[in-house]
């Protein structure tokens, strides 16, 4: 149930390619081994009603927030924010100089929280088939 949201000024969309952002924090989730393939979720919010420190049009922001559910330890939290970050920083290069940048981790109390994956067999049964051609099958 791991969702990954970037939340970001509207301004951010004159600097930066928000897909392609999204498609990067989705993949460096992905590779610490945290957020498993079959339940993540990542997207993007834009907002386009903002304010951001001294207001000078050309401030911005990205808060980034990881959501999963409890139980995992505070090593891998840290791991997951981090990369979340270093990912997000080196995707944006210059164009972060004027933003604030956040990524805050969030756990999701399962007794506030109904949820429903149809995914997960049809992501396995597409892993079957596809290993099958691999091997010629």
């Amino acid at each position: 149930m791991p969702h990954i949201i970037l939340e970001h000024s509207a301004n951010v969309s004159d600097v930066a390619d928000m897909a392609g952002l999204v498609v990067v924090l989705h993949h460096a989730a992905l590779a610490t081994g945290i957020a498993p393939l079959d339940a993540l979720r990542t997207r993007a919010a834009q907002r386009d009603i903002y304010a951001v420190g001294d207001e000078y049009p050309m401030n911005g922001f990205i808060a980034v927030t990881a959501r999963l559910a409890s139980g995992r330890s505070d090593a891998d939290k840290q791991i997951l924010t981090e990369a979340l970050m270093t990912a997000l920083s080196d995707a944006l290069g210059a164009a972060q100089d004027n933003l604030m940048l956040s990524v805050e981790y969030q756990e999701i109390d399962p007794l506030c929280r109904i949820n429903k994956n149809n995914l997960r067999s049809v992501i396995a049964e597409r892993n079957i088939r596809h290993e099958g051609t691999r091997r010629g099958c």
